[in-house]
């Protein structure tokens, strides 16, 4: 009896999960100032007010999948067809950058383009030749440079191709450490929540580098610290919000090598560093050796506020808020920023985790500090510790757990 209520209970909170979320489709389809994203709630309401009432018929568990397909693949599939017919406001800007980066390197061996180059541009087109991202992002424009335009070449259709494996992946390494209901969550955080559904759909370019880092820290979990340094090394070839949840991980491999003495958990320390660290390298070198001022004009100065043109991830948060109030905000909230990274520092020294749980955890205050604070930011990023709050409730000792 007490499991019946139990599982009731957990339906009626997916339930009234389903019900925000067809609610928040629902506006956004009406008020959305964006394009891609009212064409996103416009289909998605329909498949969250259908969970509502389905996840009581088919069961918590098997409703994901298909509220994942109708609130995430399914508006994805439709914008990029409708974008290889002809229209031109069913993605958001950052997939044509992508695609643009694949072309840049297929002709020019790299994906960037120079402070010069980009000076010539009308004003206009600035803003669009700027690619803030690692130059392993590229590959993702490349079937559309290699065959044109068509829905299957569309950037966001190779970004749900790695989503999907590298969740699928995380879920299988977790299942015979983490509770069912607990994966569970951590599932729905990423395929569920509009937060990611909406962005798979129209824009994306974060899903492949959330779900890479999350199998990071799921294969950490399960002691396979050398794919884990291949995961979040190929993350970080695509984005620079890979490299904390690498530091994170590396202070939890050199702390977590069991009975290994000081030289065994270096050498595990270094086969995890090879990957982590020396992936981005890789990735980089090429650009590097064809314009290095073009990399640094791109996804240094741009970011940092230093390019020709302003970047647009401008979100209300604390940093930018800071930034905007006052004559020196940008520097106030920098050095706030900074302040909340040695902090987070000082903890990893004094109390390094010990588990691939602890260590999610740490990754989910840095990076809430790190986009809460950054004067540059979107409301979008948050979607990574909300991420990393469900892998550390996933892997939080099961509660029937005796120590001592």
């Amino acid at each position: 009896m007490v499991g019946i209520v139990t599982d009731l209970r957990a339906r009626l909170i997916d339930a009234t999960g389903y019900a925000l979320c067809a609610a928040f489709a629902g506006v956004t389809a009406l008020t959305s100032t964006l394009l891609p994203h009212r064409a996103w709630g416009s289909i998605t309401w329909i498949g969250y007010a259908a969970a509502v009432a389905a996840v009581f018929a088919i069961g918590r568990f098997r409703i994901v999948p298909l509220v994942f397909a109708a609130t995430a693949l399914l508006p994805l599939v439709v914008e990029a067809v409708q974008r290889a017919a002809g229209r031109t406001d069913r993605a958001q800007e950052e997939v044509l950058v992508v695609e643009q980066m694949g072309r840049r390197l297929a002709d020019t061996g790299t994906p960037y383009l120079g402070h010069a180059a980009i000076a010539a541009l009308p004003d206009a087109d600035r803003l669009m030749a700027y690619a803030p991202y690692q130059p392993g992002m590229a590959l993702f424009g490349l079937p559309r440079a290699a065959f044109g335009p068509a829905w299957w070449t569309d950037a966001r259709v190779w970004f749900a191709v790695v989503t999907v494996f590298c969740l699928w992946y995380t879920v299988s390494l977790l299942a015979p450490i983490a509770p069912a209901d607990r994966s569970l969550r951590l599932v729905q955080s990423v395929a569920v929540l509009p937060l990611c559904t909406l962005t798979l759909a129209t824009g994306g370019d974060d899903l492949p580098v959330l779900t890479l880092c999350l199998l990071a820290a799921a294969l950490a979990a399960r002691d396979r610290y050398t794919a884990a340094g291949v995961a979040v090394g190929v993350a970080g070839a695509l984005k620079l919000f890979a490299l904390p949840v690498a530091a994170v991980l590396l202070v939890l491999v050199l702390c977590a090598g069991g009975r290994l003495d000081l030289a065994g958990r270096l050498r595990q320390a270094g086969r995890f560093a090879l990957g982590a660290i020396g992936l981005p390298l890789l990735a980089l070198l090429p650009a590097l050796l064809v314009g290095a001022d073009a990399y640094v004009e791109n996804a240094l100065r741009f970011p940092a506020g230093h390019g020709l043109v302003t970047s647009p991830a401008q979100s209300p948060l604390p940093g930018h808020l800071i930034a905007e109030s006052t004559a020196g905000g940008r520097t106030i909230a920098l050095a706030l920023l900074l302040v909340a990274g040695a902090t987070i520092a000082v903890l990893l020294y004094r109390r390094p985790p010990a588990t691939a749980g602890a260590a999610a955890a740490y990754i989910a205050a840095g990076l809430t500090a790190a986009i809460t604070l950054t004067p540059s930011t979107r409301f979008g990023y948050l979607l990574y510790p909300v991420a990393f709050v469900a892998l550390w409730w996933s892997l939080r000792p099961r509660p029937d757990a005796v120590t001592g």
